[in-house]
Parts: structure tokens; C-alpha cells; sequence
């Protein structure tokens, strides 16, 4: 019987997993640099599409409603606003994961006219519900 070590493919697999990890991450929090304002961040989003909606969930948390801008430009959403830092007075940090400051995402939406009909900010993500106002937009 050949016996074999087996700690080099485990070694190798957690390698592989850390490294997953940490694109996954990277792709989660992704920085931007915005030509006019600095650096910025970009919140993951999910959209579904019915046939009278599109309904957008923007992963937010920690971001108060007013501190949320939602508008139209062309055929894209555009979503900006802020994430204060939540340290207390004279605190240092120790490690800094979550991203704060000025966040901006732009969404190309599908060629039609929308309405938002519901904009909620809900444990922890925006919820946008965009209504279909007509299927196409003429040229």
C-alpha cells in the first residue's frame, strides 16, 4: 500500500478558497474613482424584470434614506449618496472592511419609460419598483 500526503491538496484547496474569497470581495466592494468628486464606492445590486416592472434591490447598510439620491439620466438609474463613518469621537481604527463615504451606481436600464412607484430603504437594501410606462422608447 502507497501511502500519500494528503496536507499538500489540502494546503492547496484552502489556498484556492482564500483567493476566491478575496475576489469575491474585491468584486463586492468595488472603488471608483469619480472624475469630479473623488474616490467612490459601488453598492451590488440585483434587478427582476416582470412584464409591467423592474424591481432593483441595492445592497445599502448602514445608509439612512436621506442620505439616498435616485434619478434619471438617459436610460440609465443613477444612485448616489453617502455612508458616514460610524466611529465614536477619538477612536482609532483597528481594520476597515466596509466602505464608507460617497457612493455612486449607474444602472442601464432596457429600452422604455419607467416611473419609480415604490423607493424604500429595507433591511439594510434600497428597493426600487421602476413601472413600465410603455415597452419601447420610439427614436
Amino acid at each position: 500500500m502507497i501511502f500519500r500526503d494528503n496536507t499538500k491538496f489540502v494546503w492547496a484547496d484552502a489556498m484556492e478558497l482564500l483567493e476566491q474569497a478575496d475576489r469575491l470581495q474585491r468584486q463586492f466592494f468595488r472603488i471608483s474613482q469619480s472624475r469630479a468628486r473623488g474616490p467612490i464606492w459601488e453598492p451590488p445590486a440585483d434587478i427582476f424584470e416582470t412584464d409591467s416592472a423592474l424591481t432593483i434591490l441595492i445592497a445599502l447598510p448602514g445608509v439612512a434614506p436621506k442620505d439616498v439620491n435616485v434619478d434619471f439620466q438617459g436610460c440609465s438609474l443613477f444612485i448616489s449618496g453617502v455612508r458616514p463613518i460610524p466611529a465614536a469621537p477619538k477612536s482609532m481604527m483597528l481594520r476597515m472592511e466596509i466602505p464608507y463615504g460617497r457612493f455612486e451606481r449607474q444602472i442601464d436600464l432596457p429600452p422604455a419609460l419607467y416611473d419609480i412607484s415604490e423607493q424604500t430603504l429595507l433591511n439594510g437594501c434600497l428597493v426600487l419598483t421602476l413601472r413600465k410606462l410603455s415597452a419601447t422608447i420610439a427614436p
